[in-house]
Parts: C-alpha cells; sequence; structure tokens
C-alpha cells in the first residue's frame, strides 16, 4: 500500500503542576513522530480504533483501544503512535507529572 503519513494533531487541554492533559486526534494515515514519555500516563480512548505502535527496534504492533477503555504505561516508553487505518481515531493523555502508584 502506498500512502503518505501526516501529523496527528495534539491539543493541551489542562496543564498544572500535578498533570497534563493532552488530546491526540489522528486522521487516517497520522502519527505522532518519535517520542519519549518523561512521565507516567494514562490514556483513555475518545473514539475507538487499531493504532500501530512502533518500538525503537523498528518492530511494529497492532493495538485496538476502545472509547471508555482507559490503559496506563510507565514513564520511559519510547514510540511512535500511527493510524494507518482509514477511520479517525482520538484520545485523551494524561500525564502525571509526579508518578503514579
Amino acid at each position: 500500500m502506498n500512502y503518505k503519513v501526516s501529523p496527528a494533531v495534539s491539543s493541551k487541554q489542562l496543564e498544572t503542576d500535578v498533570v497534563k492533559v493532552t488530546r491526540w486526534d489522528f486522521a487516517p494515515y497520522s502519527e505522532t513522530g518519535w517520542h519519549i514519555h518523561d512521565f507516567d500516563y494514562i490514556v483513555i480512548p475518545v473514539i475507538s480504533g487499531q493504532l500501530t505502535i512502533i518500538n525503537p527496534d523498528g518492530l511494529s504492533t497492532k493495538f485496538d483501544i476502545f472509547q471508555g477503555n482507559s490503559y496506563n504505561r510507565r514513564a520511559g516508553v519510547e514510540h511512535n503512535v500511527q493510524n494507518l487505518t482509514d477511520n479517525k481515531i482520538s484520545f485523551l493523555e494524561i500525564e502525571f507529572k509526579s508518578g503514579i502508584e
């Protein structure tokens, strides 16, 4: 398949000394770009879909997210998140600047 991947759109919704909330909107064939998470975080899917997670070693994994089904990850995660589907996908990312238990 031949396609051009464009940047996903991030919109900061809230930031305090403790937390940062960002909404990520993925048009079809869009991506976050490579990044490392400095903080523990929770993802809350707003629009369900299938994301492709690319790790630093080049391996990619398909990951289905479902509206309202949250998950968390620890600080230090490095990846590029892509939407390689024909559908829009969206989630809220909540980063905890002081860490979570």
